[in-house]
């Protein structure tokens, strides 16, 4: 059996041994590539791309546009973890507003009809390290997940490709879950 392989982009993530660990875990190779270092077109050892959550605010379209067009031209699955997710939503449309700092675990509502949520609850508790929040799915996107602090926690593109996650889904039980049906999208 061949080992999958995911790029994981880091965007300045407080986390990224964890979330590493997590694809390690569901049996992924992980290699790690910073934002202003992405390849111009995505190698086909990867089958799939995994974009880590920033420090910095999603709003730098310049800075980001290599991620992006490595993300939009990619034909694998791609998953954004919080700011992972703002610069996918930003770079479609998408806006941002601050809201309430939230840290720790919070409640979320997801569509169970989705592949990614099959081994969770229709209520998952996922862990938010935050104070932006996407006010809607951008064009293109559909919200697959919401919360009383958030209309969108969750997204999907509309053909199915590309994800994104407000929290931070390398922490608490649920959100390796929610990862475990993201790479039976790409194992």
């Amino acid at each position: 059996m061949t080992t999958s392989r995911v790029l994981v982009v880091n965007n300045g993530t407080l986390s990224l041994k964890q979330l590493r660990g997590r694809f390690e875990d569901l049996g992924s190779e992980t290699d790690v590539v910073d934002a202003a270092s992405v390849p111009g077109s995505l190698d086909p050892k990867y089958q799939a791309v995994v974009l880590s959550g920033t420090k910095v605010r999603a709003y730098d379209s310049d800075y980001y546009r290599p991620l992006i067009d490595l993300v939009m031209g990619a034909k694998v699955p791609v998953f954004g973890i919080c700011g992972g997710m703002q610069i996918i939503a930003v770079a479609n449309g998408g806006e941002l507003a601050d809201g309430p700092q939230r840290v720790g675990g919070y409640e979320v509502q997801v569509d169970k009809e989705e592949p990614i949520f099959s081994h969770v609850d229709p209520t998952v508790t996922v862990f938010h390290r935050h104070t932006l929040y996407l006010q809607g799915a951008p064009a293109g996107f559909r919200s697959i997940g919401r919360s009383e602090h958030a209309p969108v926690e969750f997204i999907r593109s509309d053909d199915g490709r590309i994800f994104g996650a407000q929290a931070h889904l390398e922490f608490r039980s649920d959100g390796a879950d929610i990862l475990r049906g993201f790479a039976e999208l790409y194992q």
